[in-house]
């Protein structure tokens, strides 16, 4: 079947995966940080999220890469909170700063079916990292209800590999950051301790799942993995170790959007190394680097101006 998730959700494997998920919240450890509070009671770690998920907004999103929104738009779902603490953030009021309200699963899988009947391509769960188990139990009230079209993984990428591994059947598209390729980068602007190899890990897990991306005659992603990449100034990203881990250990056929939108947003202006936008040296640096490791498909975007993928108004729900 197909969309993945529609299999699972029929033979029950859906059920069983929600319970695994949800039984690891009782102790949270479904990313990297491993808080362990008791989130079923509604306990709090650093996501500041107990049972129920907070979300700040749900729209046809037609600013994301152009086989994701396509003509109809893609039917995304901003999550409130985060499992990091990006410096420069800039979607700091609802990742940061708890703009949005708590839904309960009925609601959340109204939203689905909502984008849905709108005429989406997709159902684009952005910041999902810290509610997957939610996720999936919405799912499940969805799916009866005629949900049918394929789920959108977007993700930061602070992840761990053996909880991506549940979503294999559920998620056809994964659609994560690769942000740092050193540790103490990490650490400093985002506080994701070990962010390169937990990322590593998750992303070859994506990529073992899903594969190369695979587009429809209308140029649609089915399925498939696209692996965005945010160029930050002084390189402080680290291009080519990123490119070469794509190009070396997932696949030279990989999509890769090279993303030049940064902007200093939220606390940028405390370390002034990162309180600027990129230059367009900045960003052609990055664009040979990824042609020199051999990846050619995926996006260049055409200045490091506001563009297609900055400004978005998100109104909270």
């Amino acid at each position: 079947m197909y969309p993945a998730y529609l299999k699972a959700g029929h033979n029950g494997t859906l059920k069983q995966l929600c319970e695994q998920a949800r039984k690891m919240l009782e102790s949270c450890s479904i990313c990297p940080r491993r808080c362990k509070v008791n989130r079923l009671k509604g306990e709090q770690g650093f996501c500041k999220t107990g049972l129920l998920p907070k979300v700040c907004s749900f729209m046809p999103h037609h600013g994301e890469e152009p086989p994701i929104s396509g003509e109809r738009g893609s039917g995304t779902i901003f999550f409130s909170h985060c499992n990091m603490a990006c410096t420069y953030c800039q979607n700091y009021e609802f990742s940061q700063l708890e703009e949005g309200r708590e839904v309960e699963f009925e609601e959340l899988a109204g939203f689905m079916l909502q984008l849905q009947d709108m005429g989406c391509h997709n159902i684009n769960f952005v910041t999902p990292t810290h509610v997957m188990p939610q996720i999936l139990q919405a799912l499940i009230i969805a799916i009866p209800k005629g949900l049918k079209i394929p789920l959108v993984y977007n993700t930061g990428g602070y992840e761990l590999a053996q909880v991506i591994k549940l979503l294999d059947g559920i998620v056809d598209i994964y659609m994560p950051d690769m942000r740092y390729a050193d540790n103490d980068m990490a650490v400093k602007y985002s506080q994701a301790p070990d962010y390169p190899q937990y990322n590593q890990q998750a992303l070859e897990q994506m990529h073992r799942q899903v594969g190369v991306a695979d587009r429809d005659n209308a140029g649609i992603i089915r399925r498939g993995l696209i692996i965005r990449h945010l160029v930050l100034p002084q390189n402080i990203s680290g291009t080519e170790k990123i490119m070469q881990f794509i190009a070396g250990k997932l696949s030279p056929e990989a999509y890769i959007s090279l993303m030049s939108q940064y902007l200093p947003c939220y606390k940028a202006e405390e370390f002034p190394e990162i309180n600027r936008r990129i230059t367009s040296a900045e960003y052609e640096a990055a664009q040979k680097i990824m042609r020199a490791c051999g990846l050619n498909n995926g996006w260049i975007q055409e200045s490091h101006g506001l563009d297609r993928f900055a400004g978005t108004n998100i109104k909270p729900i």
